[in-house]
């Protein structure tokens, strides 16, 4: 545990030495300072959606997104960020935020199933090293603050709300042809949801893709890859990995706005389960998207 805690750190440390050295062998880059400024409201959607949900009796150690199977759904989703760019860097700043909600009603009880909750604010620093016809590549550090809407029902029957702070250093394709961004990266967590800070150690890969399939109409993905391979003590809902790809095909109407169906897969298996648990989701989106540019 120390020794992986001590490599993350140490890439860390290391980060800005390494990337200065990268400054003098990658001459491609341009000496002339040139900056921008952007707002990106990469989407702002409103989906129809039904879950389902594999393994779903076979143990009680997963959150409740993982509970909402065979249920219709509607689902608000935010994704934007704020972009300060130069010859040499990008800055990203942002705001991810889905929340979706379904009622049951079954011989004159109600139940409420959530489906997808999650807020996620992220601060990612990427350093242009290499410089491609399309993008750039080199390396980052991010860190992020993920929280939910409500609360959960935790194994103790007590109330719980997800906190984890997340910390990554890694390798990034970031704006090429097709792969908008592809990472590699180690992450250290410290997960505050139980209370006292549970510290993990992994590592993570994800990609964001884009395909115009033809004029106003393209395919769009992205996802992640995490797994943990050490923790500072034992928690059986802690995950031990969690994969998660979205698709969709976003079909331009006007001014922005775009009809979408898609299809969302989310997998993980938590440190107290016998068996991972699927979470797949199928549906159509309205969805609209603009950027601003400051200068």
């Amino acid at each position: 545990m120390k020794y992986t805690k001590l490599t993350l750190v140490s890439a860390l440390c290391l980060l800005p030495l390494m990337t200065a050295q990268a400054e003098e062998i990658a001459p491609s880059v341009d000496e002339a300072s040139e900056s921008s400024l952007k707002a990106n409201l990469k989407r702002l959607a409103l989906e129809y959606n039904q879950n389902s949900v594999s393994n779903k009796d076979e143990d009680d150690d997963y959150p409740g997104t993982f509970n909402s199977d065979e249920q219709e759904n509607i689902t608000f989703l935010f994704d934007g960020n704020i972009e300060y760019a130069t010859n040499t860097m990008v800055w990203l700043n942002s705001l991810f935020m889905e929340y979706g909600k379904s009622k049951t009603t079954e011989n004159g009880e109600t139940t409420d199933s959530e489906n997808a909750d999650k807020i996620l604010l992220t601060t990612d620093y990427t350093h242009k090293v290499w410089k491609l016809e399309e993008g750039i590549i080199g390396p980052f550090v991010s860190l992020g603050y993920q929280t939910e809407f409500t609360t959960f029902e935790g194994a103790d029957g007590d109330d719980y709300r997800t906190q984890i702070l997340r910390a990554k250093a890694g390798m990034k394709l970031y704006e090429g042809k097709h792969f908008k961004e592809l990472y590699a990266a180690l992450v250290e967590e410290a997960d505050f949801t139980y209370g006292s800070a549970i510290m993990k150690t992994g590592a993570e890969v994800g990609y964001q893709f884009e395909y115009e399939l033809r004029e106003g109409v393209k395919f769009v993905s992205d996802g992640y890859y995490r797994r943990f391979f050490e923790y500072d003590k034992y928690e059986r809902t802690d995950y031990e990995y969690e994969a998660e790809t979205n698709n969709r095909i976003d079909v331009a109407i006007v001014n922005g706005f775009s009809f979408a169906p898609f299809v969302d897969y989310h997998n993980a298996k938590t440190r107290g389960a016998n068996k991972s648990r699927a979470d797949t989701t199928v549906g159509i989106a309205l969805g609209y998207n603009t950027s601003y540019q400051f200068f």
